[in-house]
């Protein structure tokens, strides 16, 4: 029997919704649009932070929101790669640079509701992302439950406490408090985060934060048009051990690892959405015994984006 859901509502880029709750970049031209030479500096700030906190190597890593796979090279040293996003068009931009390497799986999902295995993963990545859902938390959650005991939890999230937020505030250019310790909804599906809000859920979940980093310290077009994006991320790692104690930038990386009691592998990545059995693999579809639903796979995607079909 199909178990009970909710449909999940969902942004579309390119189409208007009422209260949606996922950002969906299906059929975008995202890559294009948004990661052009203007942000160069904060892709270099966010992978020089990355390469700081990210173990270099494991069994498997899940980049949850991996997009178009722009972190894709930080990942070398892990056995097996997992892709995941609501968005198959920016996967399979992703597999199309890496056809015929039997380390990444493409996976099309809502992180909230992850099909991947409990205590399988070594690191956990959310980078750009959690800034587009309003159940924070559940999606903090699924990522604590698929990781293995010890594993670590990078998550980088936008700071709601930034320093141009906080003088937009003081010269009351703005409504927001920049120090309510609730998310802010800027524009529609575009939140910034209190750094004690995400704090108190990553605990919640059984996270502990251990390290973080503040990011893109010198976001100003005029600061990125005078010094490039090189010397400004060089700038950005000598200020950063300061700027990190009391982040006001206005991106955070935290670096977090899974309080859990130890518990053996189970052997398998992919898993149901809903009861996390096994996930068995038959004619280009996934399928689950137990819940006796099944998922599609084309072109190299697992297409985990709908609620299942029933099996007959």
């Amino acid at each position: 029997m199909k178990p009970e859901q909710r449909a999940p509502s969902v942004f579309h880029v390119k189409q208007d919704q009422r209260a949606p709750n996922v950002c969906d970049y299906e059929g975008s031209d995202y890559r294009q649009r948004f990661w052009t030479r203007e942000r160069r500096y904060e892709d270099l700030a966010e992978r020089q932070g990355l390469r700081r906190l990210l173990p270099p190597e494991g069994e498997a890593v899940a980049d949850l929101g991996a997009g178009f796979g722009r972190l894709i090279e930080l990942y070398q040293g892990y056995r097996r790669i997992f892709l995941v996003d609501y968005s198959r068009t920016l996967l399979q931009q992703a597999r199309q640079e890496h056809l015929g390497d039997d380390r990444f799986t493409y996976i099309a999902s809502d992180i909230r509701r992850l099909p991947l295995a409990s205590d399988a993963f070594d690191t956990v990545l959310t980078v750009r992302v959690l800034h587009h859902l309003r159940d924070v938390p559940d999606a903090i959650a699924e990522a604590a439950r698929v990781l293995v005991a010890g594993g670590h939890y990078l998550l980088e999230f936008a700071n709601k406490r930034h320093l141009k937020a906080i003088v937009r505030y003081l010269l009351h250019r703005q409504g927001w408090n920049p120090f309510d310790k609730q998310p802010v909804e800027f524009a529609e599906l575009n939140f910034d985060f209190h750094p004690a809000y995400i704090g108190h859920h990553l605990v919640e979940a059984g996270l502990r934060p251990e390290r973080r980093l503040a990011l893109s310290l010198f976001r100003l077009q005029l600061l990125k048009q005078g010094l490039g994006p090189r010397r400004l991320a060089g700038l950005e790692t000598l200020a950063q051990p300061l700027a990190s104690l009391y982040p006001l930038s206005p991106s955070v990386l935290l670096c977090s690892r899974a309080d859990k009691p130890q518990r053996p592998r189970p052997g398998y990545f992919l898993a149901c959405p809903y009861c996390h059995a096994r996930i068995e693999m038959e004619r280009q579809r996934a399928v689950c015994r137990a819940c006796r639903l099944h998922w599609p796979e084309h072109n190299g995607i697992y297409d985990f984006k709908g609620p299942g079909q029933e099996l007959y």
